[in-house]
């Protein structure tokens, strides 16, 4: 998948503009600055001033620490307890990023390249490299980093337990030719190592597939919500409600299934590795 974008019909929710409102104002009366209490909160500046914009949502255990270090009386707390279920995620799809850091299980299925958390740098820009209108040299080295410092989920402690599926079709491709290939091909096989991650790869004669309609990604938030989130054509989608992603934890449930086990995908790797 590409970096995500926002869904182009998406609008902020009140909620949550209402609730970084509070903690803004809390903020201030305290007298501090957002750097002061993200400092004391330990985390980045960024997503302190993300919450109080309304742009992320304040998760409870955040929430239930800014009431404590302020002495609020728990109104933080009380009011993310009362926020509707559905309306419990922002719909700006690029908060997708921040779920997918924080991940504590990952499920990732893709039909053209590998998942990006698995390209390696040279594949990834050549990925980068095929989109069209094309990047300029300084957004294609954005796209990149941006890519890499993705990855960095897989080095977290503990980190996510993952399983990722993809089509055999996307071992032949020669994206950026026939050495970077090899090079990814090498990639994937030392992350079907890793005893946190699972690779299944669905080869080309299966006759029943359920997944023809596209890629997705689904993930358990630490709060143990589910979110599925879907991309096609410029288009980026982030489902939060349950009986969608009900529907897509089945799709992915039958189609993992259908694919080679893992240890199959391996030795499959290997043939590759040794035909390229």
């Amino acid at each position: 998948m590409n970096q995500p974008k926002k869904n182009r019909n998406g609008k902020r929710g009140t909620t949550w503009d209402a609730i970084g409102a509070q903690v803004a104002m809390f903020r201030k009366y305290a007298g501090m600055t957002q750097q002061e209490l993200a400092d004391a909160l330990c985390i980045g500046y960024e997503k302190l001033a993300s919450i109080e914009q309304g742009r992320r949502p304040l998760q409870i255990a955040l929430a239930i620490q800014i009431d404590q270090l302020l002495d609020t009386k728990r109104a933080l707390e009380t009011a993310v307890n009362k926020v509707p279920k559905r309306e419990k995620y922002p719909v700006f799809v690029q908060d997708f990023i921040d779920y997918e850091r924080e991940a504590l299980t990952l499920l990732w299925y893709e039909n053209q390249v590998p998942p990006g958390l698995l390209q390696s740098e040279e594949y990834a820009r050549a990925v980068f490299t095929c989109l069209y209108p094309p990047l300029d040299e300084e957004e294609l080295d954005e796209w990149v980093a941006g890519r890499l410092d993705r990855q960095k989920v897989l080095e977290r402690k503990p980190p996510p337990m993952a399983t990722f599926l993809m089509e055999e079709s996307v071992l032949h491709r020669p994206v950026g030719g026939r050495h970077v290939l090899r090079g990814q091909l090498q990639h994937l096989r030392e992350c079907a190592d890793l005893p946190f991650l699972g690779l299944q790869i669905m080869p080309t004669n299966r006759e029943s597939h359920a997944a023809l309609d596209g890629p997705m990604v689904l993930l358990e938030t630490p709060d143990h919500d589910h979110l599925a989130y879907i991309e096609g054509n410029r288009v980026s989608v982030l489902v939060d409600d349950p009986d969608e992603v009900s529907v897509f934890m089945q799709k992915y449930g039958m189609l993992r299934s259908q694919a080679l086990t893992p240890e199959e995908s391996k030795r499959l790797l290997e043939t590759r590795l040794g035909e390229t």
